[in-house]
């Protein structure tokens, strides 16, 4: 039986997302401004535009 691959093509985008949204909420939580606050908006606007795409965009 070939059970490896399983996990990961079921648990693989919701871990990458939840990743990045951790990191991106440390990266606004401890950064005061420049590089920090443009890798805050990136790592969190990759989820919210994830869910716009799969949630709201696509059933049109």
């Amino acid at each position: 039986m070939k059970h490896q691959g399983h996990f990961w093509r079921l648990w693989g985008w919701p871990i990458v997302l939840g990743l990045l949204t951790a990191v991106g909420l440390v990266s606004a939580l401890f950064s005061d401004g420049g590089l920090g606050d443009a890798i805050a908006w990136v790592t969190l606007g990759i989820p919210v535009a994830a869910g716009l795409w799969f949630g709201w965009l696509r059933r049109t």
